[in-house]
């Protein structure tokens, strides 16, 4: 899951302190800045030197342990008994300024909660997210697939990312949530701006937590078949506080992963010679095809960090309690140990570690993979020959160690009118054409009623996001 902003303000105010198994004789990694622009190599490099767990050092020179291997990584994902995900164990403490705040600074959410209490917020997603209509959902990819292509299929020419990748997943999560269709684009590009660490995240999470706060208010008065109200309704009995947090976290986690997971894939479409042919030859599917991209490119590399409930030895390495350790997903996915030959093909293969494992697993991963299925293969549809068009601005990959954002994917192909629409909605070409997508661009005045407000910080993300052309 990505690792949005926290809501509320930091309450750290006490600068690192070393852990004392972290000294200089270890030999510990920086792993931001210059370091995470190459990630695999960095893997490389860790694993050559430590072993399947490598002792790092993070913004601030905060210690911490890095999992990179396969084996290591599930062993503390499914045994919670010894790995805590309660950030309040850890034996550092941070000033209120780290950058390190949104990853680490405890929240009442499920990603942060163990033993009953997680039981308990887990049961109200899971439940709530069971009750999702997986048929419709597909139908209303297919809709908004239709959507965007015909917004640039006279053209000829698209941006697979900010055209489709980046649109698609919020406007269908928008719809299940609950959330007007004209508030999911802003939304969406709200949620981008977040992550990406540009200098309004604040403003832009401000703008999420007020749209989810909102909508509670809605559903309170007037609940609906959403996950807002399904939300509302469990006999978990969810806070307000809850409700609004998990709302957002969910819709940021959703968003941000799905929108990677289909940018991955159709980069993998238009650039590999030798997928593109097996895809359109028959011997791969496109299921099969979204699996390699979770080994390869997994839409978040570094998963929910955990802390140590007690001192206890990992890979090579005595970790002590209270120690931070983070989890390498896609380190763990290239892992020698189970693949000596990165360029077989592991069709069908699930083992890889994209949506986590244990009792922390990804619990919307089937709804992620519904869209990126479905939209994929409704854009392949519409636009047969489409290929990279290399004759313009050149594909940028935004590469850190936490994740590998495409930022672009410009594509070129044969200029058509609008296609067949939304014939498995029984809504009429006429009327679904005439219904414009809302701009994208979120409104102006939340965001310039925070932007003005004192103790406004950058995020942490552009300490770590450094911007690469490939």
């Amino acid at each position: 899951m990505p690792f949005p902003e926290p809501a509320g303000p930091p309450t750290a105010t006490v600068p690192p302190t070393q852990c004392p198994a972290h000294t200089g004789a270890l030999g510990a990694q920086r792993i931001y800045g210059p370091e995470a622009r190459k990630p695999h190599a960095l893997y490389e490099r860790l694993r050559k030197e430590h072993g399947q767990v490598a002792p790092v050092l993070l913004p601030g020179e905060v210690p911490a342990w890095f999992v990179l291997g396969h084996r290591e990584n599930l062993e503390v994902m499914r045994t919670p008994s010894l790995w805590s995900c309660d950030s309040r164990i850890w034996n550092v403490q941070l000033t209120g300024d780290s950058p390190l705040l949104p990853i680490t600074a405890w929240q009442p959410l499920l990603v942060f909660a163990d033993g009953e209490e997680h039981a308990r917020l887990r049961a109200a997603v899971t439940d709530s997210l069971a009750r999702f209509n997986r048929h419709g959902v597909r139908r209303y990819v297919v809709r908004y697939t239709h959507q965007l292509v015909d917004g640039f299929a006279k053209a000829g020419r698209a941006d697979l990312v900010s055209d489709f990748a980046e649109k698609l997943p919020i406007l269908v999560l928008a719809r299940q949530f609950g959330i007007a269709e004209e508030d999911a684009l802003p939304l969406g590009a709200a949620v981008r701006d977040m992550v990406k660490g540009t200098p309004t995240a604040l403003q832009s999470n401000t703008y999420v937590v007020g749209i989810m706060s909102e909508l509670l208010k809605r559903k309170k008065g007037k609940p609906g078949d959403d996950l807002a109200s399904w939300l509302l309704s469990h006999e978990s009995g969810l806070t307000d506080d809850e409700v609004v947090e998990h709302l957002r976290h969910a819709i940021v986690a959703a968003h941000e992963n799905t929108t990677n997971l289909v940018a991955n894939t159709l980069k993998m479409v238009l650039t590999d010679r030798r997928f593109r042919a097996s895809l359109s030859g028959g011997s791969m599917t496109l299921p099969d095809a979204l699996e390699q991209v979770m080994w390869d490119a997994p839409p978040l590399a570094v998963g929910a960090c955990r802390w140590a409930r007690q001192d206890i030895r990992l890979g090579e390495q005595d970790i002590k309690a209270g120690d931070m350790v983070m989890l390498g997903l896609a380190a763990g996915n290239v892992d020698p140990e189970i693949r000596p030959d990165l360029t077989a093909p592991v069709h069908g293969n699930r083992a890889h570690l994209a949506f986590s494992s244990g009792p922390h697993e990804c619990p919307g991963q089937d709804i992620g993979r519904a869209i990126a299925d479905t939209g994929i293969d409704t854009l392949l549809a519409r636009l047969p020959d489409v290929q990279l068009d290399d004759t313009g601005d050149e594909v940028q990959v935004t590469s850190s160690l936490v994740s590998s954002r495409l930022n672009n994917l410009p594509a070129r192909f044969t200029p058509h009118s609008a296609g067949p629409r939304n014939h498995l909605l029984g809504e009429p070409a006429v009327a679904a054409s005439a219904q414009p997508l809302p701009q994208a661009t979120p409104a102006a005045e939340p965001v310039a009623s925070v932007a003005t407000s004192p103790g406004t910080r950058s995020s942490w993300w552009s300490g770590l996001f450094r911007r690469r052309t490939h």
